[in-house]
């Protein structure tokens, strides 16, 4: 039995959007309260972009996503649970917006931030 419907081309979304997608849901996430890079470099540079997506990484590996998150953590809270939580949340958004499995989402947490006490 035939649908009646002729599937023509294909649908790609690129690693930056993907990326955008995982910054935005690690963001959101209790306790996170910023992204920066894997190195001083890319830190440096990003900041004069003000790039969307700066502290990720995204691979697609086959039919699969593997993504590296690098946030700062607030100071005080339970740095363990945050990046749970951070994983978790970010496989979520990703899986359910790009329709792709996510194989793994390793979280580095790369410092932690005192809020203002005032």
């Amino acid at each position: 039995m035939t649908t009646g419907v002729e599937v023509k081309g294909q649908i790609s979304i690129s690693p930056k959007a993907i990326a955008t997608i995982a910054a935005q849901s690690a963001l959101e996430s209790y306790g996170v309260v910023g992204m920066t890079s894997n190195n001083l470099f890319d830190e440096l540079a990003i900041q004069l972009d003000l790039d969307p997506h700066h502290g990720v990484e995204v691979k697609q590996i086959d039919d699969s996503i593997q993504i590296n998150l690098y946030i700062i953590v607030e100071y005080g809270t339970r740095i363990s649970s945050v990046a749970k939580s951070v994983a978790n949340t970010v496989r979520y958004h990703v899986e359910n917006t790009v329709g792709m499995p996510v194989s793994a989402v390793n979280v580095h947490v790369q410092d932690l931030r005192v809020s203002n006490t005032d």
